[in-house]
């Protein structure tokens, strides 16, 4: 088994590229920290590629991917995984290019790292292209526009994917994850239901990879809360979330 995995250096993306190793896949690991990439890749007792980029970069993924597949073949499943996080305020001007800088790599990270494999998968007829969204992407939550925005965005477009995908035999499953004890939730200040184990939940996501699921929330438990998410009415959504604690708004080195 081949796996490629982008934001592989830490949190989900460490913690798949973990799980897969144990399995005796055969890895490509994506991420812009190179040391944190080489120290994981040092530790797996499997063929590792590692390629430190940024997934805004196309250009970059593209040679990264004839890289992959020149040495090991065209993967079976990839892994869009990398993404960002923080607070963000339209009315201040200076989270402007937070606002750009997510969107780009929450959302175009995701084309810029499925598109150079599909060509291999067509000709081959099979393969998995899973994106990992959020369940920030099914409603607007305070503070947090341009995640909200950015991975509901990301479940439109793998929804997209998935039907022109279906005809030439390539499966494309949307991961959204709940609260997942990673370093991006780790400055969450605010109590996080149901919050769950990196390792533990990048186990569950493999198996429903494996099972060529559609859609999937995890934990189950906010799959439930997620359901009724969607059937609230705007004004009972407005009032109860007046009060509701921000995600942390931070400076980042990406931007």
């Amino acid at each position: 088994m081949r796996v490629f995995i982008t934001g592989a250096s830490s949190g989900i993306g460490e913690a798949l590229a973990r799980y897969y190793a144990r399995q005796g896949a055969t890895l490509g690991l994506v991420a812009r920290r190179s040391e944190l990439l080489q120290t994981l890749a040092a530790q797996l007792d499997v063929p590792a590629a590692i390629y430190a980029l940024d997934v805004r970069d196309a250009e970059a993924l593209t040679q990264a991917t004839a890289d992959f597949i020149q040495k090991y073949g065209v993967p079976d499943i990839v892994i869009a995984n990398a993404g960002v996080s923080r607070g963000t305020l339209t009315e201040s001007q200076q989270d402007i290019a937070a606002f750009k800088a997510i969107m780009e790599i929450n959302v175009l990270g995701l084309v810029h790292t499925f598109q150079p494999f599909i060509a291999g998968m067509k000709q081959r007829g099979s393969g998995s292209l899973v994106g990992i969204a959020s369940v920030a992407g099914i409603r607007g939550l305070p503070g947090a526009g341009a995640y909200s925005a950015s991975k509901a965005a990301a479940i439109a477009y793998l929804e997209s994917l998935r039907v022109e995908m279906q005809k030439i035999g390539i499966v494309v499953t949307t991961i959204a994850p709940g609260y997942i004890k990673t370093p991006m939730t780790d400055v969450n200040t605010y109590r996080m239901p149901f919050l769950m184990d990196a390792g533990i939940a990048a186990a569950k996501m493999a198996k429903a990879i494996s099972a060529k699921r559609r859609f999937v929330v995890i934990p189950w438990q906010m799959g439930w809360l997620a359901r009724f998410m969607r059937f609230i009415p705007p004004f009972l959504w407005d009032w109860a979330l007046r009060n509701a604690p921000k995600k942390a708004h931070l400076d980042w080195d990406w931007l």
